[in-house]
C-alpha cells in the first residue's frame, strides 16, 4: 500500500504454558485475533493467536536488565494520568502487574497495560483477560496491589518459619540472621538432655 509506515515493535510474548518467544512483530492489532513474530536471532517467522498468551509485552530492549529491581505496586501514583486509570491484573499462574489504562472494559478480550514503573523495560503490556484470575480498576486496583505485595511480603517469613528446626534445646537465631550450621544440623550429643533437664516430646 502506497504511503503506509512500517511500524516493528520488539516484544516477548508468554504463553499460557510458560513458554517465551522474542522478536519483533510489525502487524499486531488489538483489533485483531492473531499476528506475527519474526523470531529473534533467526528469520523464522510464527503466526500467533492473542488465545495462546497469557501476554505480549512490548519492550525497550530483548536483553532487559537482570541487575534492575523492578518498582512493585503503584508507588503512590495519582489516580489518572495520560496512560488512563489505575489497573491491577492477577493471572492464573500467580504473576500479578499493576498499571494503568485507557482500553479495558468488562467484555473485551484483552488491553493495554502502561506499567506503573515507567522505568522498567517494559513499556506496554497487552493482557490477554482470559489468561487472567482477576482484575480490578480505579481503588479496588489499589486495594490488589496492596493485598497482593502483602502476601508476596508473608510468604518469605512463613516459609523460613516452616525450614527452622523445632529444638526447645537451641537458642533461636535473630530475626534476619542467616542460622549457622550449628542451627540446621545439631548434633545428638547437643539435643542429648542432662539427667536433670526436662524435655517436652517432639
Amino acid at each position: 500500500m502506497r504511503g503506509a509506515v512500517d511500524i516493528s515493535n520488539l516484544v516477548v510474548a508468554r504463553y499460557n504454558d510458560g513458554r517465551v518467544l522474542k522478536g519483533t512483530t510489525r502487524d499486531f492489532s488489538a483489533n485483531r485475533s492473531m499476528f506475527h513474530v519474526e523470531v529473534h536471532g533467526s528469520s523464522e517467522v510464527v503466526e500467533l493467536r492473542c488465545r495462546q498468551l497469557k501476554a505480549l509485552f512490548f519492550v525497550r530492549t530483548l536483553e532487559g536488565d537482570a541487575q534492575r529491581q523492578d518498582l512493585r505496586g503503584f508507588v503512590d501514583g495519582p489516580q489518572e494520568t495520560s496512560q488512563g486509570r489505575k489497573i491491577a491484573a492477577r493471572f492464573r499462574d500467580g504473576e500479578f502487574l499493576c498499571g494503568y489504562t485507557l482500553s479495558w472494559s468488562p467484555d473485551r478480550e484483552g488491553f493495554f497495560l502502561f506499567p506503573a514503573d515507567s522505568g522498567g523495560n517494559n513499556q506496554r503490556i497487552w493482557v490477554v483477560a482470559a489468561a487472567t484470575q482477576e482484575i480490578k480498576a480505579g481503588p479496588a486496583a489499589e486495594a490488589l496491589a496492596e493485598r497482593m505485595l502483602g502476601e508476596a511480603a508473608k510468604r518469605p517469613a512463613d516459609a523460613a518459619a516452616k525450614a527452622e528446626p523445632a529444638s526447645t534445646s537451641m537458642p533461636r537465631p535473630a530475626p534476619g540472621a542467616r542460622p549457622s550450621a550449628a542451627f540446621l544440623r545439631p548434633s545428638s550429643a547437643m539435643l542429648r538432655p542432662k539427667p536433670t533437664d526436662r524435655t517436652d516430646a517432639a
